[in-house]
């Protein structure tokens, strides 16, 4: 495969992939009659050269854009609620999401609710909401900047309670972005320790999904090939990153997105916890507690686990050694192995035991989770 190359892809969404090809975003809103777009980004990203160069060459073409990016690392309602004052306040056409998880589901959040303006979590599609998706949304764009969530070709967002910090998920299929530019590019000069959380997000995505308990074949091949440009490109993409391996980092982190419409897993319910109580970065919570759920799953699903090894390229073609495998990447991109690495004690434990249990990801497992399940896993982690 060429990675000096523009490609198109329509999954549905149409992804506009390459090198450079956000430069396209100006002359594609002009297509589209669009000359205010809101951009939607984190505070970080904001303050970023690449950012900055996107706003001004809408600015040249006579696009006024206006920038929300008043936002939580682990997104909450009120960070929904104040872009869409900023959307009420200067009139707005249409929203561009720029960023990683947490810039594109705050924008998808704001999508949703320009039209839809009863309590944000009234459309939780844990509690059915989604059926009171009726309205039209704005035009939607989405700008990936790490491999990660591959949240720019999802249709939900997870957004936290401000005072629970219980997660809500927000899905419509009509909150898909209408076009992705997908720009290798500007993820070249993410930091190391954010390539590597982002990109163990995305293995975990890939992985969950190709064992999720949904039949689901064509979300089984799209995982199985996400898995395999990952371990082909993150151990590089992090600590030598070219365009090759930031080209593959940022399809295998699509994938990982489309795959797990399939579902995902134990090592997702590990993780979303460890975001809402203690605010760990959602990569990295999913990073150090990815062996663990793994080696959890084995037992009867050994022919699942032998696909992910070939896939891997392993020497051995058995659960446990998948397991190896990933202590091993964690330690090639610099994750620690254990929970109390990364701020985690044993008071901790009863209660993320409580949350993991009733996180919303774990009912696709491949084999049921019990609360005490979930407490044997963080203490073997710790």
């Amino acid at each position: 495969m060429l990675f000096d190359k523009i490609y198109q892809y329509n999954f549905p969404t149409t992804i506009r992939f390459g090198a450079n090809v956000v430069k396209e975003l100006p002359q594609y809103l002009l297509q589209h009659g669009l000359k205010a777009p809101l951009i939607v980004t984190d505070p970080n990203v904001a303050l970023l050269p690449f950012f900055k160069g996107i706003v001004s060459d809408l600015q040249k073409q006579g696009i006024s854009a206006e920038v929300f990016s008043d936002i939580h690392k682990n997104p909450v309602k009120s960070d929904v609620y104040k872009g869409t004052d900023v959307w009420d306040n200067t009139g707005r056409d249409s929203i561009i999401g720029i960023g990683g998880g947490a810039g594109l589901d705050v924008a998808r959040a704001i999508v949703l609710r320009i039209h839809h303006r009863e309590d944000l979590f009234k459309y939780d599609d844990l509690i059915g909401g989604d059926v009171y998706v009726t309205n039209d949304v704005p035009h939607f764009i989405t700008v990936p900047t790490t491999s990660g969530t591959g949240s720019e070709v999802g249709r939900s967002a997870i957004i936290a309670d401000d005072e629970t910090h219980q997660k809500k998920i927000l899905f419509s299929p009509k909150l898909m972005a209408k076009i992705v530019f997908a720009d290798p590019v500007l993820t070249m000069d993410i930091p190391a320790p954010i390539t590597a959380a982002t990109g163990m997000d995305a293995l975990t995505h890939n992985m969950e999904a190709f064992l999720a308990k949904n039949y689901h074949p064509m979300c089984d091949g799209i995982a199985l090939e996400g898995m395999r440009l990952i371990h082909e490109s993150l151990e590089t993409a992090t600590n030598r990153p070219d365009l090759e391996s930031r080209s593959k980092m940022l399809l295998g982190s699509m994938m990982g997105a489309i795959a797990f419409q399939k579902g995902l897993g134990v090592v997702h319910s590990l993780a979303h916890p460890l975001s809402s109580l203690l605010d760990t970065h959602h990569g990295l919570a999913n990073a150090v507690n990815i062996p663990y759920g793994m080696d959890f799953n084995i037992a009867g699903f050994e022919n699942k686990f032998q696909r992910i090894a070939q896939t891997l390229e392993l020497k051995k073609e058995t659960g446990d050694a998948v397991v190896q495998y990933l202590f091993d990447l964690n330690t090639k991109v610099n994750i620690p192995h254990h929970l109390r690495d990364i701020g985690v004690k044993e008071e901790h434990i009863e209660t993320l035991a409580d949350l993991a249990f009733a996180d919303f990801a774990h009912p696709n497992n491949p084999k049921p989770v019990s609360r005490e399940d979930f407490r044997q896993l963080y203490l073997k982690a710790l």
